[in-house]
C-alpha cells in the first residue's frame, strides 16, 4: 500500500486549501482513513478520520466547523477541505490508512502513511 498526499501550500489566514490522499493497491474501501499533522518539535496529532464507507467521521476539536474530511472509494482518494485557516494550522499533514474499518483517533491505529504535505498559514 502506498499513499500519496498532495495539495499543501502557503495561504493567508482565513484562506482555504484542499488536501488529497490517493492510495495504490486494492481494498482501499475496506479501511478507515485519517489525517494527522505534525508541527516542528511537536508530536503527530489527530486532525480528522473517516470510516470505510464515509458514513462516519471524526474531527479534532481544534478543526471542527472548519475542516471536512471525505473520501471517494471509486477513486481510491481521501480529501481534507480546510477553510478559515489559522497560523496554528501550520504543519506537515500526513494521511494514514487504518487496519480497521472504523475510524479512530489514535496514531497507533494507522499503519500506512503518506509522505506528508506542508501547509503554511501566514498571519
Amino acid at each position: 500500500v502506498q499513499l500519496q498526499a498532495s495539495g499543501g501550500g502557503l495561504v493567508q489566514a482565513g484562506g482555504s486549501l484542499r488536501l488529497s490522499c490517493t492510495a495504490s493497491g486494492r481494498a482501499f474501501s475496506n479501511y478507515a482513513m485519517a489525517w494527522f499533522r505534525q508541527a516542528p518539535g511537536q508530536e503527530r496529532e489527530f486532525v480528522a478520520a473517516i470510516n470505510w464507507s464515509g458514513g462516519s467521521r471524526l474531527a479534532a476539536d481544534s478543526v471542527k466547523g472548519r475542516f471536512t474530511i471525505s473520501r471517494d472509494n471509486a477513486k481510491n482518494t481521501m480529501y481534507l477541505q480546510m477553510n478559515s485557516l489559522k497560523p496554528e494550522d501550520t504543519a506537515v499533514y500526513y494521511c494514514g490508512r487504518s487496519s480497521l474499518a472504523v475510524a479512530g483517533t489514535s496514531v497507533n491505529e494507522y499503519h500506512y502513511w503518506g509522505q506528508g504535505t506542508q501547509v503554511t498559514v501566514s498571519s
